[in-house]
């Protein structure tokens, strides 16, 4: 998903800027210029794109839920917080309340119990990103 090149304009939202969609293996190309998103809650199901709907490549269902991520960034973020033995916040952090990315995790994500299952399910997810998808040699 790509946004669409061009002057933002006077109050520009990035949110809501024109994006468009494009497949890589069929070449089928959609628009996106609503004002509205949709974000799904709950990790009871598998996550989809807030844009055009469709489901997200990067994610493995756990017998405690969906693990999904958005893009390979956003899943070594997630591994490298659930690998570490010892998650230090930053020192701003104590000044008030602060919600970062890693703080809204869902609880079984973060708990050490689950720390194994949530490391398969991240090299699952990577081995999708490698292996050749629908049995296409191109």
């Amino acid at each position: 998903m790509l946004p669409v090149v061009g002057d933002p304009g006077p109050g520009h939202r990035p949110f809501f800027a024109p994006r468009r969609l494009i497949c890589r293996h069929c070449s089928l190309a959609k628009a996106y210029t609503s004002r509205r998103l949709v974000f799904p809650h709950g990790t009871g199901h598998g996550m989809t794109d807030p844009y055009f709907g469709l489901p997200l490549l990067l994610q493995a269902e756990t017998r405690h839920g969906w693990l999904w991520a958005y893009n390979p960034a956003h899943l070594t973020l997630i591994h490298d917080y659930v690998a570490a033995s010892l998650r230090e916040r930053a020192p701003w952090y104590a000044a008030g309340q602060k919600m970062t990315l890693l703080a809204r995790l869902p609880a079984w994500i973060k708990r050490a119990k689950n720390r194994t299952e949530v490391l398969h399910a991240i090299d699952r997810i990577r081995a999708q990103l490698v292996a050749p998808r629908g049995g296409d040699a191109r």
